[in-house]
């Protein structure tokens, strides 16, 4: 047994205590599919190196419940290997059985169509960057998979214009809304799953073709993704603002007690966190603490008007700002209490019906009205 293999074997172990992995087909294809070999180029080390098979901390880090960041422009990251875990979750989501038809929108590193292909799923996956198309191509011939992964060239927004009949179509990048032409590729009772903007975030949305040219959407996985470009980032009348660094906040004239002791653990933070964006659609993301608001980022009801606003921390506590700072805290107080009062509800709780938006040339479908199932 190679070191890989140990660190591997290792690693799907840790997933299986934490309860990360279940199903036991899925348990065997992380065993069986080497994840070092879709990230072979390399990845952000997060230190300000970049890993590479020769380097010590290859391995280790490859074998951890990380994503890894395989492509930056300008210093941003624009492809990944996604989180373990999330793809686990994700792949478990899609309900796969030998056969099933799957149509993932973008490659990233192939690993993620590798895993569901050896669970014997039937995998057409595209990306519009040939680099990434390229780099995952050659990851799967050196897995032995070449020829049972469809890997294309083309716009994700499009979907495979030629083909219908796919039983999954999955989503491995955030967008704003979904393209109803992957609608149309589903089979009759086919779902789709994708991350799709809410409040700063990218919660994965379990969707199904719904009557004149909607759909319908229930919440399945809290997520985070980086974005798409193109239509599937487009603005849209009534979306929530964009993400906010917190260094553009100044510092909290008003600061309100914490609620929870300990605070809420991430998971519960971000069911939350999407029930105040469900409620209100000044929601968003502060990336990073800056003046006093506390935390590495979180929920905040952005003052976009006057500036300023109010942060809401795990722990319930409430920071606010801005010449409303008053006015925005009480506000994110009665949201906080009507989530409580409610049941505190996961994001599974929670339904919405789709409609177009975006450019009427390459429509988007995007969430209204939020209901609590």
């Amino acid at each position: 047994m190679t070191a890989a293999d140990e660190l591997r074997a290792r690693y799907v172990d840790q997933l299986r205590r934490e309860g990360l992995l279940g199903a036991d087909e899925l348990v065997r294809a992380f065993r069986a599919v080497p994840r070092e070999e879709f990230v072979a180029t390399g990845f952000d080390g997060g230190d300000g190196r970049w890993l590479g098979p020769d380097d010590p901390d290859f391995l280790p880090m490859v074998y951890r419940n990380h994503p890894l960041v395989t492509k930056l422009v300008d210093g941003v990251p624009v492809s990944s290997s996604s989180q373990p875990s999330l793809m686990a979750a994700m792949i478990e989501s899609l309900e796969l059985r030998p056969g099933s038809r799957v149509l993932e929108i973008g490659v990233g590193t192939g690993y993620n169509a590798a895993l569901m292909t050896v669970m014997g799923a039937r995998v057409t996956t595209v990306d519009i960057a040939p680099d990434v198309v390229e780099r995952a191509g050659a990851a799967l011939r050196r897995v032995g998979l070449a020829g049972a992964v469809d890997v294309r060239l083309g716009d994700g927004y499009l979907g495979v214009p030629a083909e219908t009949g796919y039983d999954r179509v999955v989503v491995t990048v955030g967008v704003t809304g979904v393209s109803p032409r992957w609608l149309d590729q589903l089979a009759p009772g086919g779902y789709l799953l994708a991350p799709v903007e809410h409040a700063g975030n990218h919660p994965v949305l379990r969707i199904r073709p719904g009557a004149r040219g909607m759909a319908g959407a229930r919440g399945e996985l809290r997520a985070g993704f980086m974005s798409a470009a193109g239509p599937l980032a487009a603005r849209y009348p009534g979306a929530h603002p964009p993400p906010r660094r917190a260094a553009a906040f100044p510092p909290p004239t008003v600061r309100q007690p914490a609620r929870w002791r300990p605070p809420l653990d991430v998971f519960r933070y971000h069911d939350l966190w999407f029930a105040v964006g469900a409620w209100d659609r000044r929601t968003t993301f502060s990336a990073g603490p800056a003046g006093g608001w506390g935390g590495p980022g979180g929920a905040v009801l952005l003052d976009e008007v006057h500036g300023g606003g109010a942060g809401l921390l795990a722990d319930g506590s409430v920071r606010a700002a801005g010449p409303y700072a008053a006015r925005y805290a009480a506000d994110a107080i009665a949201l906080r209490d009507r989530w409580v009062a409610r049941g505190e509800p996961t994001i599974a709780e929670w339904t919405s019906r789709l409609v177009p938006a975006g450019d009427p040339d390459q429509p988007i479908l995007v969430p209204t009205n939020w209901i609590q199932r």
